[in-house]
């Protein structure tokens, strides 16, 4: 059989540029992206590796995950404190307007050295298991530290206390 002339095989993958059935192609388009987000969202429940989003991928990512998810973090509270710091900041007295000012900021020292035990600890824990942390890994933990438990993606899929081997 003999080879095609070029332009027989340039006009048989042309394709126009807008489809002829624009209306029908958007809609396939939607579908397509409608099915990739709910993969996404599946794979954050899950926390099936493959069509994770590229920021929780990898084995580093995993054990920080598991790490933190194994932790009592005391900035999971932090929201709370806050919600419940504009509520009672609403009374006139002086004296409990003080104390809670003075018990949030005690709470905010508390989190963020607990932040900076999370990170030294976990650097080396890292260190020990991947030859050190990859970029941004910490600052993944801290972040994930701060978040309510229920409200992490992707979901935490160990106890409190199964720490990652």
């Amino acid at each position: 059989m003999p080879t095609p002339k070029r332009s027989v095989q340039e006009a048989a993958r042309r394709r126009p540029l807008v489809p002829n059935d624009r209306k029908a192609a958007k809609e396939k388009s939607r579908a397509a992206m409608r099915e990739d987000r709910l993969r996404t969202r599946q794979a954050l429940d899950t926390d099936e590796e493959r069509y994770l989003p590229l920021r929780d991928k990898g084995p580093h990512r995993r054990y920080v995950r598991q790490f933190v998810d194994a932790r009592i973090n005391v900035g999971e509270f932090l929201m709370i404190a806050a919600l419940v710091f504009v509520v009672l900041s609403f009374f006139q007295s002086l004296a409990v307007q003080s104390a809670v000012l003075m018990a949030f900021w005690f709470l905010i020292v508390v989190v963020i050295v607990d932040c900076i035990l999370l990170r030294r600890k976990l650097k080396r824990k890292l260190t020990e298991k991947f030859g050190g942390p990859a970029q941004g890994d910490l600052w993944y933990a801290v972040t994930r530290a701060l978040q309510l438990r229920r409200l992490r993606l992707p979901k935490p899929q160990v106890r409190r206390g199964q720490y990652p081997s």
